[in-house]
């Protein structure tokens, strides 16, 4: 099939790779002239493992190409699918307004009928006002097309997106056109040889899947943490109860991890959106609001932690006169992604008590460069923070973090000491080298070999 990508983003870039990887003939449109020129040359403008060998072989084969030239593109697909930003305004509501910017684009330059498809996360009834501005833009052309507006949310994973795309848990199809349907599902037929995993609906349901999705993710997520929190003050082990609520098949155990928060262009964003969604629709979304309020109280916990045992009391600035080593910044593992990333409120609140903060990621030094400047010092190589530390601080369950050379941790740092946001060591073993150790919802190890 001939298939157009507006958005060459995280979610656009992925899915025409994938697309193309199939064999149809895709081309990804942005306006950023220099993203496309940069794609042109094999530049990839995000970090995401695989997608640059499949950008550049698909690329070679001449089923991918990019383009800033929106008639050729449209003229010359039969799918044309909207994959820009939707990102939150001031009252957390989704802003549409460049997915309605690029309907109308295809609306303008349309010659025959067309598949408009919602790749983009949108709110419940965004298909009809894509639908609106399509026949706007054909009605001052005086033209009679034949168009449908499909939903087709993504479930993409920072980190394993070109294995999700191209191996996909289900493929959601929002459409009330049985024609339209069929071209749908002979378009995602490569990625079900296996299993049929595709599911049609109507479009607001579909719509309403993707926020519903990633909020009951979230919901998961603040549930675990204030469970950790409490397993804290009581004694009990988090990992332990982990253990035993996961292993009921009801429940399972996929994102009953505790840590320092959720972040990241998705649940943040789809959270907000849904609670204002609901708010719209004259509906209190109380357990939404309460997920959110959960979130980020768990971005204060680990400078908290770090406030707690090393700061000053009768000092403004608490933390002055201490140096704080991060290990990871990306919001999760396998991305440079730092969008609200727990990081940023950590770090923040560390540099206004005070501390001096040195910081390690296997990818996202650049992003956290944009973020913090020259506030804190960066290193490629995650040991040469430690020197003369007096705290290691885990935020990112990067693989690169999980079997460290302890034995180098404990003689660069000042004392060996180490706040594990993510829960990645034994209690035993850290006992046994000697550390003071302060995970998540466990009973830490308070000093040396104690």
């Amino acid at each position: 099939m001939k298939i157009c990508v507006f958005g060459a983003g995280y979610v656009g870039l992925v899915a025409a790779a994938c697309f193309a990887e199939s064999g149809n003939t895709v081309v990804a449109v942005d306006v950023d002239q220099a993203k496309i020129e940069g794609l042109k040359q094999g530049i990839i403008p995000i970090y995401e493992p695989g997608l640059k060998e499949l950008v550049l072989r698909n690329q070679a084969e001449g089923r991918l190409s990019f383009t800033t030239d929106v008639p050729l593109a449209v003229k010359s697909s039969l799918i044309n699918f909207i994959a820009v930003g939707t990102p939150p305004g001031e009252d957390g509501s989704a802003d549409l307004q460049y997915v309605l910017a690029v309907a109308r684009e295809i609306g303008r330059n349309m010659e025959s009928f067309k598949i408009v498809v919602d790749k983009s996360t949108v709110p419940v009834g965004t298909a009809d006002k894509v639908r609106a501005a399509l026949q706007e833009e054909l009605d001052k052309r005086g033209t009679s097309l034949e168009f449908d507006v499909v939903s087709n949310p993504e479930f993409l994973k920072e980190g394993a997106a070109i294995e999700d795309f191209m191996k996909p848990d289900r493929v959601v199809i929002g459409t009330d056109n049985v024609r339209t349907a069929e071209l749908m599902k002979e378009l995602y037929e490569p990625f079900m040889r296996k299993h049929n995993r595709l599911i049609v609906m109507d479009i607001r349901s579909a719509e309403m899947t993707k926020y519903a999705a990633n909020a009951m993710l979230a919901t998961r997520i603040s549930f675990m943490n204030q469970v950790a929190l409490l397993c804290e003050r009581m004694g009990a082990d988090v990992a332990a109860v982990r253990e035993g609520i996961g292993s009921d098949s009801r429940i399972g155990y996929d994102f009953l991890f505790p840590g320092p928060g959720y972040g990241g262009s998705c649940f943040p964003k789809d959270v907000k959106a849904l609670i204002r969604t609901a708010e719209e629709n004259d509906y209190d979304f109380l357990l939404l609001k309460a997920v959110e309020e959960v979130n980020e109280r768990q971005k204060q916990v680990l400078s908290h932690k770090v406030q707690q045992t090393l700061g000053d009391t009768s000092k403004d600035r608490p933390l002055a006169g201490c140096t704080v080593a991060c290990w990871g910044l990306s919001f999760k593992p396998r991305t440079d992604d730092m969008r609200e990333a727990p990081a940023i409120t950590i770090i923040e609140n560390l540099l206004a008590q005070g501390a001096t903060v040195r910081a390690h990621d296997p990818e996202a030094l650049a992003e956290a460069k944009k973020q913090f400047g020259d506030r804190i010092t960066y290193s490629t190589n995650q040991y040469d923070i430690l020197a003369d530390a007096d705290v290691l601080v885990i935020i990112t369950d990067w693989n690169e973090y999980r079997n460290p050379d302890f034995d180098r941790i404990k003689a660069e740092l000042k004392e060996p000491f180490i706040i594990d946001g993510r829960n990645l060591y034994k209690l035993s073993r850290m006992r046994d080298y000697g550390f003071r150790y302060l995970p998540l919802g466990r009973n830490g190890i308070a000093a040396e070999g104690k």
